[in-house]
């Protein structure tokens, strides 16, 4: 069997990674294309490896991105989010990933998507696929050429690079988009939520970024403070948090019942939120309370996530804005509305413009800064599945 030979580019995008298509090289059939990605990744992979792909074994690595001129008159590209699990036939085009959002603006600049200035800031306007959504990229400009290097460090992210400021427009679902309905799907700022044979917890469901389940940490039996090896070496925690997620879900009307929910692993995510203390992080660093505002994990397609999701980001930043949910209720209050929370590799500092009309909370924009880079260029080779 000859390999197919597929131009691809690997880029990392905040703290993530992933391949980068141009749809036009990829099988117009949805089912053709998916087989392709999926064997480009790797998976499913019982190993729990991916030797045989490009994916690295995790939630974090197991990506694909495609990008193509925008369809829509006030965007220049369109931007669509696969994620793959390590064991499993699937992907997951369900949500957004705000990591990889970082990677779109410096690739679509780079392949001559869009046109950028020679030095200073380019604007990329991106529209977000999986959720019909408007993402502003600001992305560093030098000799014509992308800014990579800088001095701009994230969490979770060995070596710096150049900071790009991202913009999530209007980040909440809309009244009526599809299933989930507003950004507060039950018009609750924080319900009960029962589970059987867990428990019943409070929660504030919301629709920012991705769909978010948040729910105070202790209230899992968890200080806030843990990292991977606390959480992912414990398969009764995780199917607890599965569980929680599923039900959540159906809270949430993004499914009918909890099986239906379990067959979608990107959406929704839980996240567990405490008040400002003082833990090491992954790096073996102290993040001192005084100097966070919240502390917030995330798990992401089964495990605890190494560092925050963009997502996640942009749901902690929109429900912080917002009185009287559970992060808003925990995270120490600053006088220009951004929080800088603590996660298991560091900490982040995000913003939301937050606003009450006629009684409902309308998140209008959400902000944070993320860094990419491109790792390889060229093409990728596969068996064809297909055939």
């Amino acid at each position: 069997m000859t390999q197919l030979r597929i131009p691809a580019v690997y880029m990392r995008g905040g703290t993530s990674k992933g391949v980068f298509f141009d749809p036009a090289d990829l099988p117009a059939d949805p089912v053709a294309r998916d087989r392709i990605l999926l064997r480009v990744i790797g998976s499913p992979d019982p190993y729990g490896k991916h030797i045989d792909g490009m994916g690295a074994a995790t939630s974090s690595t197991a990506k694909v991105v495609l990008i193509s001129k925008s369809a829509q008159p006030d965007c220049d590209v369109d931007y669509l989010f696969g994620g793959l699990a390590v064991d499993k036939s699937t992907i997951d085009w369900s949500g957004n990933c705000g990591n990889m959002t970082a990677a779109v603006g410096p690739y679509a600049i780079s392949m001559g998507l869009v046109q950028a200035p020679t030095d200073g800031w380019a604007t990329v306007r991106i529209w977000q696929a999986n959720i019909g959504k408007k993402i502003i990229a600001h992305v560093p400009m030098q000799n014509s050429e992308v800014q990579e290097e800088g001095n701009f460090e994230l969490d979770g992210v060995t070596f710096p690079a150049a900071e790009i400021k991202l913009e999530f427009i209007d980040p909440g679902a809309d009244e009526g988009e599809g299933e989930g309905g507003s950004m507060l799907p039950t018009e609750h700022l924080i319900d009960s939520l029962e589970v059987p044979g867990v428990g019943t917890f409070e929660v504030t469901l919301i629709n920012a970024g991705l769909p978010t389940i948040f729910v105070e940490a202790k209230s899992l039996g968890f200080t806030g403070t843990e990292l991977q090896p606390d959480i992912n070496t414990k398969p009764d925690i995780l199917a607890r948090i599965e569980k929680i997620r599923n039900y959540g879900a159906v809270a949430m009307g993004l499914a009918r019942t909890p099986e239906e929910a379990a067959k979608t692993t990107h959406t929704p995510k839980v996240s567990f939120v405490a008040q400002s203390q003082t833990y090491t992080a992954s790096d073996g660093r102290v993040v001192k309370a005084e100097d966070i505002d919240l502390l917030a994990r995330v798990f992401s397609m089964g495990p605890l996530h190494h560092a925050m999701t963009g997502t996640g980001a942009v749901a902690i930043a929109a429900a912080v804005a917002i009185p009287g949910t559970i992060p808003n209720r925990l995270a120490r209050k600053t006088p220009d509305g951004r929080v800088r929370f603590g996660h298991p590799s560091g900490t982040l500092s995000v913003g939301a413009e937050a606003q009450e009309i006629d009684g409902e909370w309308v998140v209008s924009k959400a902000m944070m800064s993320r860094s990419a880079r491109r790792l390889m260029e060229g093409w990728v080779r596969v068996p064809d599945p297909n055939q």
